[in-house]
């Protein structure tokens, strides 16, 4: 559960150069991929470290991707994962983190895994991932819709560096993926003044460094920028954003489905779109395309979304 409440200042970090040169770059990236490698403490069992990125919570993305990771290594290699479902249960600690997989079926074609995450014994997150031999079979996608060039809009970063002193410094940082990934929302709210638009967001991104060819990296870094910006679209029409300290937001659940090849170290178009909010819940569905317009991977999350009247 990536709770986003602020009532409390999250720890503040350096602000990151928005134009790293390649080597700065390199170093970011090979954080992030360092982030999902996790050590083997017993049979089936996993250890990863924590980044905080400015949130009071452990970011659910980091969670989500290092959980497959753990289903990864327990699996055959030939088999990609090509499903996951989670439940985010309570908020994480920026501290290590414990995964146990239960080996739930290995089948001629398909092979089933549930992960439980725990700190300081205590659950906070399940998922079950299903993984899956090539094979061939028919083939359709829906189209990519319009949108504009990536470089066509600031990147998160540039665009919260130039809000400046106009916001509370324990703010300043809130939920800044890791440096080694570029975000560019295209059309984005302004965080400040927003004002009702339709429930709907593209946002592109992609790493900011070549990545090491193994597609399990990839899917993992897809999964953990996945959780970023989903809920926006459910508040897009009430001129809500995640800097209205009114606000309480947790991710509560995140499904995750995988259709073809793609590479995170190259843009990437997040097209999300909310169909109903209700009883304090907001339901948000993605798709996200590579440039030259292949579906290669959807979401779904719902997000408990709390207005506070006071």
């Amino acid at each position: 559960m990536f709770l986003r409440s602020f009532s409390c200042a999250a720890p503040m970090t350096p602000t990151p150069n928005p134009k790293p040169d390649a080597a700065t770059a390199a170093g970011y990236v090979s954080d992030l991929v360092a982030l999902m490698q996790l050590a083997p403490t017993g049979e089936d069992r996993f250890r990863g470290q924590s980044h905080n990125i400015g949130t009071p919570a452990v970011f659910g993305g980091q969670v989500l991707a290092q959980s497959l990771v753990a289903a990864s290594l327990t699996v055959p290699a030939d088999r990609a994962v090509h499903s996951m479902h989670a439940y985010f249960l309570l908020p994480g600690q920026h501290a290590p983190i414990d995964y146990t997989v239960h080996r739930a079926r290995d089948g001629r074609s398909f092979t089933t895994r549930h992960v439980i995450a725990k700190q300081e014994g205590r659950e906070i997150f399940e998922m079950a991932a299903s993984f899956q031999t090539r094979d061939e079979g028919i083939d359709h996608q829906d189209a990519m819709p319009s949108t504009v060039d990536p470089l066509s809009a600031p990147s998160e970063l540039e665009r919260r560096i130039a809000l400046g002193d106009r916001v509370p410094a324990p703010y300043r940082f809130r939920a800044l993926l890791s440096p080694g990934l570029e975000i560019r929302v295209v059309d984005a709210p302004d965080l400040l003044a927003p004002v009702p638009c339709p429930p709907k967001s593209q946002i592109w991104m992609r790493a900011i460094a070549p990545l090491p060819d193994d597609p399990l990296v990839h899917r993992a870094l897809l999964a953990y920028a996945s959780d970023n910006g989903l809920l926006r679209a459910a508040m897009n029409p009430h001129a809500l954003t995640f800097f209205s300290n009114k606000l309480r937001v947790a991710s509560l659940d995140h499904a995750m489905w995988f259709h073809r090849d793609f590479r995170m170290d190259q843009w990437l178009l997040y097209v999300i779109d909310s169909p109903s909010a209700s009883g304090a819940r907001g339901l948000c569905r993605g798709s996200i395309f590579t440039q030259d317009g292949r579906l290669v991977a959807s979401t779904a999350q719902e997000g408990m979304i709390r207005v506070r009247e006071d």
